[in-house]
């Protein structure tokens, strides 16, 4: 039999080379090194200048905040309102980051988003590491890189919510239970430690967002149970002390919680929000099934150009021990969420490691693969016009949102075009291991810029960073709590700080009566019923600034007014 070739169009002394260099850096502590220094390069920039995201992560840091100004750790407030959606783990470790760097009084952002930065980093180091045992270093160090680079790891990355610092919990369990899974199929021992990462691992996801972990476990395990024919192997798992353990880890919180709010956090957060999702499309998040399926082009990008050649190659070697596990790893998840009603972006991120982890084995044997090309040009022509519409928001995003045209956006969708078109046609012709290296550098000279020096500028986008710098400019008195009429966003309440009171223009304009030099913010529609509701109380406002922008959460259109109030 003779050996294998590489695909027609490629140079095989190319193909040799990447390859050898592939196996070189693959060796002793530089694929460490290299993804340390890989992650920091894409998380770093941004952390501090993006102001709060999206409601979600303003409601995280804000009742970070407040566990921190009232000393409760327990309770997990929004104002004076109850936040029973998700677990206090992630709030305990923002709340750890601020002690550290920072202080409660302060508006910076960043020390909230410190969890996730790291989490993000160890998922990536995970993922090499439990890689590297499954599918072998090379690959496994293609695979992280691939992950490290995605899009969608990156913007979570910068998010101070929870999905950075599941997504490390979720590999480490999951890590754990290929080597137990690898190990029982191989017949060799299985050592205690594996067991024990799993179930802490297990426990401590449970505490940062619920049962998310445990049930992308358990869809593994019932695939590869069905798929063996046996269960055999979940002995390696040790669930008689390994159940009790994540009891003892989940327990006393719950417990505790449970008694505190008479039972209304499991009613809400299992109930309403985890229950809700499945079952309806909640807060408008709703999307058909294959949703994920076309996403991914954008959220694994510039990735995603591998997964057809991951896909192709699972499907060939699905009987290998490694890839049988990826793919139980992935697909069974990606199906539940599939046919979910309420869909996010980050929901798939779990299944993001054995994709990447698959991506990076077809890569690595792409000189194996008897595959037909058809279905490599097709995910090169839809990446090619992923890319192109990722560089064309990137040039056209500072004329809408920002002060103009803006450098660092026309360099980043220059590269795209370069760079990825040079690596599209590259693809079509076929698919070699330096694509992921281009791959990587592509991600690294456009994200890092992108997210560190164009959108913190995109001014119309964050509103309430533009009212709170007017704010500062005009304070209230000492002591004084600034009023919001109009305009309700948590991120609002953060950079204003916890006293921000949110009202209607009646109760606005009675708490401005009662209180000289009092200030409030009032969006234009609601600006005829706060001075009729002024007028009433014989109280005469000046404006003394205006700012304008978007609702990034809705996109429309806001002008706010920063009015300050004095007696007729």
């Amino acid at each position: 039999m003779s050996a294998p070739t590489a695909p027609t169009g490629l140079d095989p002394a190319r193909t040799a080379g990447a390859e050898g260099a592939l196996a070189r850096a693959a060796r002793g502590w530089w694929p460490w090194a290299l993804l340390a220094l890989l992650c920091l390069g894409l998380y770093l920039p941004g952390i501090a200048a993006l102001p709060p995201f999206d409601r979600d992560e303003a409601r995280f840091v804000q009742a970070t905040r407040q566990m921190l100004e009232t000393g409760d750790f327990l309770h997990i407030r929004f104002g004076d309102e109850a936040r029973n959606k998700k677990p206090a783990g992630i709030y305990w470790l923002q709340a750890g980051a601020v002690g550290l760097f920072s202080d409660a009084a302060s508006p910076a952002i960043w020390p909230y988003r410190l969890p996730s930065l790291l989490g993000a980093g160890a998922a990536v180091l995970l993922t090499f590491g439990f890689g590297a045992r499954l599918v072998g270093r090379p690959a496994a160090l293609l695979g992280a890189a691939l992950l490290a680079g995605s899009l969608g790891l990156t913007v979570e990355a910068h998010f101070a919510t929870t999905d950075a610092v599941l997504l490390a919990l979720a590999t480490a369990a999951q890590g754990a239970l290929g080597e137990i899974y690898r190990r029982s199929r191989d017949g060799t021992r299985v050592p205690r430690r594996w067991a024990l990462l799993f179930w802490a691992a297990q426990g401590a996801a449970v505490l940062i967002k619920g049962p998310v972990a445990p049930l992308l476990a358990f869809l593994t395990i019932i695939a590869l149970t069905v798929a063996d024919r046996s269960a055999r192997w979940l002995s390696g798992l040790r669930a008689l002390w390994g159940v009790p353990l994540l009891i003892a880890i989940v327990g006393p919180w719950l417990v505790a919680i449970s008694v505190a709010t008479h039972g209304a956090f499991l009613g809400q957060s299992l109930g309403h929000d985890f229950l809700g999702k499945l079952v309806g499309a909640q807060e408008s998040h709703g999307a058909p099934p294959l949703y994920y399926l076309l996403l991914l082009a954008v959220t694994f990008w510039p990735g995603s150009l591998f997964l057809g050649a991951a896909a192709t190659r699972a499907w060939q070697t699905r009987r290998e021990t490694a890839v049988r596990f990826l793919i139980a790893w992935a697909v069974p998840f990606w199906l539940a969420l599939e046919l979910v009603p309420t869909k996010l972006p980050h929901y798939l991120l779990p299944a993001y490691p054995a994709l990447a982890l698959l991506a990076g084995s077809a890569l690595t044997a792409a000189g194996e693969r008897r595959a037909p090309r058809h279905l490599d040009r097709i995910i090169a022509a839809l990446w090619a016009l992923v890319s192109l519409a990722l560089a064309g928001l990137l040039m056209l995003a500072p004329l809408r949102f920002g002060e103009g045209v803006d450098a660092a956006g026309i360099v980043a969708g220059a590269v795209i075009l370069f760079l990825g078109g040079r690596m599209a046609i590259a693809a079509w012709r076929g698919l070699r291991p330096g694509l992921a290296a281009r791959a990587v550098l592509l991600a690294l000279l456009v994200l890092a810029p992108a997210l560190g020096i164009e959108a913190p500028f995109l001014n119309r986008l964050w509103l309430s960073r533009s009212a709170a710098a007017l704010v500062a400019a005009h304070p209230p008195p000492s002591g004084v709590p600034m009023i919001a009429v109009g305009y309700a966003e948590p991120s609002l309440v953060f950079l204003l700080g916890t006293g921000t009171r949110l009202l209607s223009p009646a109760a606005a304009a009675l708490d401005l009566s009662a209180t000289p030099g009092a200030e409030a913010l009032v969006e234009s529609r609601a600006e005829a019923g706060f001075r009729a509701a002024l007028a009433a109380h014989g109280i005469v406002a000046r404006a003394i600034g205006r700012v304008g922008g978007l609702d990034y959460s809705n996109g429309q259109a806001m002008i706010l007014t920063l009015y300050r109030a004095a007696p007729k």
